[in-house]
Order: structure tokens, then C-alpha cells, then sequence
């Protein structure tokens, strides 16, 4: 994706022009799949269009993409009278247009947690975080209003629950729906959700995080001819979780050549055009530790080390599972039609930033 710039006659707002060069590209993007120089290219005129709404003497105006396709379609170039604006832009609600039904009212919600995580060559943890999202999907008729109830810590000791078990929740971002004055007077999530999927929030907690699947490495090089590695993985999560799709990448020379794996689970592949080995555990229990060894033969003249040693990363998905202990309590929903409606929630924590530096 190309970089997007945008210019301004005056002094202005900084914050405010990159949060809206990137709802320009996410409209883009919603638009064109894809915003690449030929994509703008073949949809100049649109993208016209898309600015005249977007921005008007330049101020933000309707940025939410949902609500653009209902009028400025891409067969923009047909002699048809054009389709009016919906209601909804000038609506208090303009993320959500009025009339919308279904046979089948329900509602899907995943709290998704990423794990960012940095261990230094002794084993010490050097950088640890969590960062979470509240994803949304909402397929419900009329105009709901939607109450969410998390664990979270404030509202447990505002109400005099304080020693039940809550979360503190750092830099919180909530979707444009949410009402914030309820939120900062009373922690309640109350909001009318757009059609479709969004992101309701996302927070973060700057917390020590146990290293939920633990590398350790043995690299030893023979002579100059050949290199062995030796490689252990351990899932350090309560055996009633399993980890899914597991990817273990280490780093190996350049000129390394004639790979030879042996796994106790799942397999190891040489990728030659990345300089690294994939090792993948298609589920791993926890509790559960694994080991890999791989052997290479080296060039006989060696080259000076001049590469380093790049930490082995390591990608995963653990469902039903969410590190901080986050909780969804409930999640009412409120029509004034008073239909009956299915809330579905799912809990992922999945890695972020995952590194373990290696000697």
C-alpha cells in the first residue's frame, strides 16, 4: 500500500488529519479491496465522489463506510437517476440506517486478546503487554440499544465488588456508537451498534505476562562443515486449553544447505528464500513440552558472522482463553419491538509481537 499524505493551508490539527487519512484508507480499501497506484487509478471518479462526502470545505464529514455504499455505488458511470442519501447522515445515529430486519436476530461477539512479548538471551522477560479488542458482529432488526458488563476493576470497586475478580483497563478506544459520557460517569457500555461488523473497543494492559509457550535453544556449530540445532517448546497454559496452529520460526545462515529434521510432534520445513525453519504444531495441549532437532551442512570456508542472530518468533492461536482475565458479563439488548435475541460470545488469545532472543 502506497503512503497517503494530506496537505493544509493553515495550522492544524495533527492528530485529527492522520485519524482521518486512515478512514480514508479503510473507506478506500472497503471500497477497492486493495489501494495500490493502479486501483486509484482505475477508480479516479469514485474516489471524487468518496472525497465530496468524506470532506466538505475541509472538515470530516460521514467517514463511516456502510453508510457511503447505501448511495455512492461503483456503477456510478450508468445513466440512472442517482440514489439519495439515506436519513442516516443526518441522523443523531449516523452510523446506522433506519428499517433494518431480520428473520434471525443474533449477535456475535469475540474478545480477542494479542500477546506482545519480548525474553532475552537469560530467560528474562524484557518487554510484556496485552493488547485487546472487543469485536463485533450484529445482525439485529430496528434500532437496539446494547448494554455490555465486563470484569472491569473501576466498576467492581465503584459498586463494592472489589474483591471479586476484575481487570484494569488501560487506553481504552471505543467505536464513535458508545456512549462516553455514561461511560465515564458510570463504566456502563450502553450503545445502538452499526449493521454488520465493527470493533467495538480495544484497551490495552501493561502487565508482567507469564510466557505462555516457553523456546529454548541450543545452536551448536561443528568444524565449520555442519550446524545442529536443538530446539524445546513448552506450553506453560492449564492443560484444559490447547494452543492451535502453532508456528515456531527460527532463524538459520544463509548458506546453510541439506536440512534434516526429527520432531517428537507435528513437522519442520527449511524455507531457503526467508533463511529460517517453520516448525508446526498443529495443536499443543498445555502442559505439553516438544522438541525439534535440525541438522545442516555449512560451507567448509566460513564467512565472518556479519548476520547476528535474529530471535525465534513464535505464532499461535489459543481459543476459549484469554490471558488478562477479561469476562464478558452480560450483554443485554434492548428493542423497542421487545424481540427475543441470541448473543454469542468467544474468547482468542493469539500471539502479537511474540520474540525469544537466542545466544
Amino acid at each position: 500500500m502506497h503512503p497517503v499524505v494530506a496537505t493544509s493551508k493553515k495550522n492544524a490539527n495533527v492528530a485529527m488529519v492522520f485519524s482521518l487519512l486512515h478512514k480514508l484508507v479503510q473507506v478506500f480499501m472497503e471500497y477497492f479491496r486493495e489501494l495500490e497506484e493502479e486501483s486509484i487509478r482505475d477508480n479516479f471518479v469514485i474516489i471524487y465522489e468518496l472525497l465530496d462526502e468524506l470532506v466538505d470545505f475541509g472538515y470530516p464529514q460521514t467517514t463511516d463506510g456502510k453508510i457511503l455504499q447505501e448511495y455512492i455505488t461503483q456503477e456510478g458511470q450508468k445513466l440512472e437517476v442517482a440514489p439519495k442519501p439515506p436519513p442516516a447522515i443526518t441522523n443523531a445515529v449516523s452510523w446506522r440506517s433506519e428499517g433494518v430486519k431480520y428473520r434471525k436476530n443474533e449477535v456475535f461477539l469475540d474478545v480477542i486478546e494479542s500477546v506482545n512479548l519480548l525474553v532475552n538471551t537469560n530467560g528474562n522477560v524484557l518487554r510484556s503487554e496485552i493488547v485487546g479488542a472487543i469485536k463485533m458482529r450484529v445482525f439485529l432488526s430496528g434500532m437496539p440499544e446494547l448494554r455490555l458488563g465486563l470484569n472491569d476493576k473501576i466498576l467492581f470497586e465503584n459498586t463494592g465488588r472489589g474483591k471479586s475478580k476484575s481487570v484494569e483497563l488501560e487506553d481504552v478506544k471505543f467505536h464513535q456508537c458508545v456512549r462516553l459520557s455514561r461511560f465515564e460517569n458510570d463504566r456502563t457500555i450502553s450503545f445502538i451498534p452499526p449493521d454488520g461488523e465493527f470493533e467495538l473497543m480495544s484497551y490495552r494492559l501493561n502487565t508482567h505476562v507469564k510466557p505462555l509457550i516457553w523456546i529454548e535453544s541450543v545452536i551448536e556449530k561443528h568444524s565449520h562443515s555442519r550446524v545442529e540445532y536443538m530446539i524445546k517448546a513448552k506450553s506453560q497454559f492449564k492443560r484444559r486449553s490447547t494452543a492451535n496452529n502453532v508456528e515456531i520460526i527460527i532463524s538459520v545462515p544463509s548458506d546453510v544447505d541439506s536440512p534434516k529434521f526429527k520432531t517428537t510432534v507435528g513437522y519442520a520445513k527449511y524455507m531457503p528464500q526467508e533463511n529460517h525453519v517453520i516448525w508446526t504444531i498443529k495443536s499443543f495441549p498445555g502442559g505439553k513440552e516438544y522438541l525439534m532437532r535440525a541438522h545442516f551442512n555449512l560451507p567448509s570456508v566460513e564467512a565472518e558472522e556479519q548476520e547476528g542472530k535474529p530471535p525465534i518468533a513464535v505464532k499461535f492461536e489459543i481459543p476459549y482463553f484469554t490471558t488478562s482475565g477479561i469476562q464478558v458479563r452480560y450483554l443485554k439488548i434492548i428493542e423497542k419491538s421487545g424481540y427475543q435475541a441470541l448473543p454469542w460470545v468467544r474468547y482468542i488469545t493469539q500471539n502479537g509481537d511474540y520474540q525469544i532472543r537466542v545466544l
